[in-house]
């Protein structure tokens, strides 16, 4: 019986449970700094009028000659303690192109013939602020919910040899609502995904109306609690109505990025 009691003590110690209070590598932070490059596709179409002149939509791919590019985007993440989180993201987006118009449009009251060439180019700031609560932390991940504003300023301007310079601008602030959820497959790999959104209906007043969908799913190899690497897939959907102004972008593609935590 000695012999049986001795022998079990060490099969006990071999397989103990982590402890609940160990948290997985890169998951001991108080502040996670982002960096990285986007690369998304582009869909893009715009209207506005001026002087009681209704806007053609224009596609600024098609009509403009818009080409996608790669851009840089910034986070900054504080944690406090381990179920609270204060964000923020910047991602300044630009295009500037060249085209020559294959059809008529009317931007902003102007007329454009077609086989005109047209300047044109669009500045997007994207910021993101927000506030992010784990309901549900474990060693193998977290789920929570997010609360954030998202402040988009757009400004569109197209010139060509037989028209002044036109603008549009568009910018505001928008509360959006959403959720987060993190698995680690492996202690040090992970796995993201998260959606945030806000939509004002036109049923409410048919002369305004938007909605703004973020979706972020993205994996995470943490080199040590200090050092890590992404890989993710983000699609950006954002559409307005102001009176007779709209505004309709969609972005989606691969980006990849590095972190540092302190």
């Amino acid at each position: 019986m000695a012999v049986i009691v001795c022998s079990a003590v060490p099969a006990w110690a071999q397989y103990r449970p982590q402890a609940l209070n160990d948290p997985p590598t890169g998951e001991k932070f108080h502040i996670e700094a982002n960096a990285g490059f986007w690369s998304p596709s582009a869909d893009m179409k715009i209207a506005s009028e001026a002087l009681g002149i209704a806007g053609t939509t224009i596609d600024l791919k098609t009509d403009l000659g818009l080409t996608d590019q790669r851009f840089r985007e910034l986070q900054l993440t504080l944690r406090p303690a381990r179920a609270h989180k204060f964000r923020l993201q910047y991602i300044p987006i630009n295009y500037v192109q060249t085209g020559t118009l294959k059809r008529t449009v009317v931007f902003n009251g102007q007329s454009y013939n077609i086989g005109i060439p047209v300047n044109s180019s669009l500045d997007w700031k994207a910021y993101r602020i927000g506030y992010e609560y784990d309901f549900l932390v474990r060693n193998q991940g977290f789920a929570g919910f997010i609360l954030e504003a998202k402040y988009t300023d757009i400004n569109v301007s197209l010139a060509s040899p037989v028209v002044a310079t036109q603008f549009a601008h568009a910018r505001a602030p928008i509360p959006a609502l959403g959720g987060i959820g993190r698995v680690y497959v492996v202690p040090n790999i992970s796995i993201t995904g998260e959606v945030t959104g806000f939509k004002l209906p036109t049923t409410i007043d048919k002369r305004y109306g938007a909605h703004y969908v973020d979706v972020d799913i993205y994996g995470t190899v943490n080199f040590n609690n200090y050092v890590g690497a992404q890989l993710g897939y983000r699609s950006l959907d954002v559409f307005y109505l102001v009176k007779s102004d709209t505004g309709s972008l969609t972005m989606k593609g691969l980006y990849f990025g590095i972190v540092a935590r302190y």
